[in-house]
């Protein structure tokens, strides 16, 4: 993956996601949880369709049993060009769990019931979601596994590349989506809380950005690795000897280092801050960050170092002695 082009994609990303937490706050009706995306609205349209006339109510069941079967019709694709494997069959239960999900969508009542009334609707909805994303996200890794074992080290890159861009969207989502949602949700709560003071808001909105910001930069700060990591793959692909690949390899490194230095810093400066402007913000956050992830990231990127560093050293001491 051509490291502009990702980039191009993840900032398209996050413009997506900032919109939509900005509808889902606007249309709570029509999108209730991100986990329930598209499913919900789907549901909604297919009900909309349904009840429309007969011939929408039959338009409504075949796109309802087409979108339901389209892991099993890809399953019976594949059988056809390679021998079926055990994570195959997820498929089928992708299948299921659509023909299960979409109903429960289109009717909205049913899972009300199942749930607790309207209270519990919102979170049933969300953990439909999750579990068909589950089973999706399951697949995958399960066939780059098997993928893994049987190819050359090229190969073997580029699913690292795939790998390295879903964690990029992920991490995007997180700072974009989540936490921005989050602080919509932090300003409506606040908001809420001190009707009729909204006057004296003014430090606690700066606040609650500020948190925002602090949340968001372990995320971002993550993005700026995998950009410098994707670069590493790509001289790795080249020549895995050559002196550009051990500076990619160490400045994947001290990217890490900057990453981890800066989001540790600003959580204590933000604590700091906060409780410096206690007696004129109206909400505290103070909390202790651990980025668990940047330090795999810096702990596996050392590693990769070292092993890079060591390789070129051994090749150039084989090198001179021939």
């Amino acid at each position: 993956m051509r490291r502009k082009v990702f980039l191009g994609l993840l900032v398209a990303e996050a413009i997506v996601c900032v919109i939509f937490a900005t509808v889902q706050t606007s249309f709570a009706g029509a999108f209730s949880a991100v986990t329930a995306f598209p499913f919900e609205q789907i549901g909604r349209g297919l009900r909309a369709l349904s009840l429309s006339s007969g011939p929408g109510n039959v338009a409504a069941v075949a796109i309802y049993t087409a979108v339901s079967l389209s892991p099993a019709a890809a399953l019976l694709i594949i059988c056809k060009k390679r021998k079926m494997f055990p994570e195959d069959g997820l498929l089928i239960l992708l299948s299921v769990s659509l023909f299960t999900v979409l109903y429960l969508m289109v009717n909205p009542g049913i899972l009300g019931t199942m749930t607790g009334g309207a209270a519990g609707l919102t979170a049933g909805k969300s953990v439909l979601g999750v579990f068909v994303y589950s089973v999706i996200c399951g697949y995958f890794v399960l066939r780059v596994i098997r993928l893994s074992f049987g190819s050359d080290s090229k190969m073997l890159a580029r699913y690292m590349s795939l790998m390295l861009g879903v964690l990029g969207a992920i991490f995007t989502y997180m700072a974009f989506g989540y936490g921005f949602r989050s602080l919509i949700t932090s300003v409506a709560e606040l908001r809420a809380a001190n009707i009729g003071n909204e006057h004296l808001l003014g430090a606690s909105y700066v606040f609650l950005v500020i948190r925002y910001a602090v949340d968001a930069i372990p995320y971002v700060l993550n993005i700026w690795v995998i950009m410098a990591a994707l670069l590493l793959l790509e001289e790795l692909k080249k020549d895995p000897y050559s002196s550009e690949t051990v500076r990619a390899s160490d400045r994947i490194s001290g990217y890490c280092a900057i990453a981890l230095a800066v989001t540790t810093l600003s959580t204590i400066g933000f604590n700091l801050l906060q409780l410096m402007m206690i007696n004129s913000s109206r909400t505290i956050n103070v909390s202790v960050t651990i980025p668990v992830i940047s330090i795999v990231f810096l702990l596996a990127t050392l590693m990769l170092t070292r092993f890079v560093s060591d390789n070129k050293r051994l090749k150039d001491e084989n090198d001179a002695f021939i």
